[in-house]
């Protein structure tokens, strides 16, 4: 079974989040299993700031807590989210961010060879073999990074992960979520349904 811990080439899908120019960082691995992280730290070579690899999940800073959401949406479930993305075949990475991580597993099974990546889970989320846990205050990903991106409740409520999301795939590659949609010049709304969007990066 592989490690749960960050797959070293995730490293150059990750950005900064600090409020700066989009940069690389780098990574001085501590423990190592494979090409797996197990303890480590990220640095960004423009603000100087570090970041820990500790216990299973990168920490990029600390998820500001959201309001929980009053109105429940209906769950795709993993199948229709699958089918909502288009991806087929291995290699690269997606992106699931908040409760949508919560499907990760069932996901991981359906996309052999397709790196998850589970960005401010939800709490009682147990990481499995072939996704990392990623925390942050802002999404971490850099442009054009992922095969596709879910943004799930409650990020997807706020415009800047909304941007930033669609900003992260690649083109020609979609993007699923719920709440509002993105309004980039780059974003094409494919349709809607029972609160949910997808569209596609030009």
């Amino acid at each position: 079974m592989p490690p749960i811990s960050m797959f070293i080439e995730l490293t150059d899908h990750l950005r900064c989040p600090a409020d700066h120019d989009e940069s690389f960082l780098v990574l001085i691995p501590d423990e190592m299993a494979g090409r797996h992280v197990v303890r480590g730290t990220l640095g960004c070579p423009i603000c100087q700031r570090e970041y820990r690899i500790v216990e299973q999940v990168v920490e990029l800073g600390k998820a500001p807590v959201r309001a929980p959401v009053t109105a429940a949406l209906p769950d795709p479930g993993a199948a229709a989210l699958l089918t909502l993305l288009g991806l087929e075949g291995p290699g690269g990475y997606l992106a699931l961010v908040g409760d949508v991580a919560g499907h990760a597993a069932e996901l991981s099974s359906l996309l052999p060879g397709v790196h998850l990546v589970l960005v401010n889970p939800p709490a009682d989320t147990t990481p499995a073999p072939g996704t990392t846990v990623v925390c942050a205050a802002q999404l971490p990903l850099k442009r054009r990074s992922v095969r596709g991106l879910v943004l799930g409740q409650p990020w997807a409520m706020d415009p800047a992960w909304t941007e930033a999301g669609a900003g992260s795939v690649l083109p020609g590659l979609r993007l699923v979520g719920t709440g509002a949609v993105p309004t980039t010049a780059d974003f094409e709304l494919l349709g809607t349904a029972d609160g949910w969007w997808v569209g596609r990066r030009r």
